[in-house]
């Protein structure tokens, strides 16, 4: 049996409420004082995490190459979400850390996502959007964290 809806719309559908809630938390970011963020500083800076990291680490993690990734922290270090810094194991490593701003722009992320996923749930109905994701778990590999999306697009 054939579904009325074709193929091709299952991932353009997932791209598109991706690209929903991520302008619209970019919206709300540039309301709450992060107007230069954009959507994939987002996975810098989740890669660059709590503990920091350096160009060579992130440019592995993100799946870009190490110049891919220092131009990216030269934008961020630029807007003030990260700095670059010695680090105290090894000092002739540079780390890239995440400054109060980069932080506070994470913790912001967060709780903008909660809201649009209540928004989404008065939408949908709770139940539905718990089958929703219930579902997307299903079909999707355990690691949602997975931060090499810019490298499978092909660049940052």
């Amino acid at each position: 049996m054939s579904s009325a809806i074709p193929g091709f719309e299952l991932p353009l559908r997932l791209l598109l409420g991706f690209r929903v809630l991520i302008d619209e938390l970019h919206a709300e970011l540039g309301r709450q004082g992060h107007p230069d963020i954009r959507p994939m500083h987002g996975f810098v800076m989740q890669a660059i995490g709590g503990h920091g990291t350096t160009a060579v680490e992130l440019g592995r993690t993100l799946g870009v190459s190490k110049q891919a990734a220092g131009k990216t922290i030269d934008t961020l270090e630029r807007i003030g979400y990260v700095e670059r810094t010695v680090d105290p194991q090894d000092t002739r490593r540079k780390l890239v850390r995440l400054t109060p701003y980069g932080m506070d722009a994470l913790v912001r992320s967060g709780q903008i996502f909660e809201s649009l996923r209540q928004r989404w749930a008065a939408e949908l109905g709770e139940e539905r959007l718990d089958a929703l994701v219930t579902d997307l778990r299903r079909m999707t590999p355990p690691d949602m964290f997975r931060l090499d999306t810019p490298g499978w697009f092909g660049t940052l």
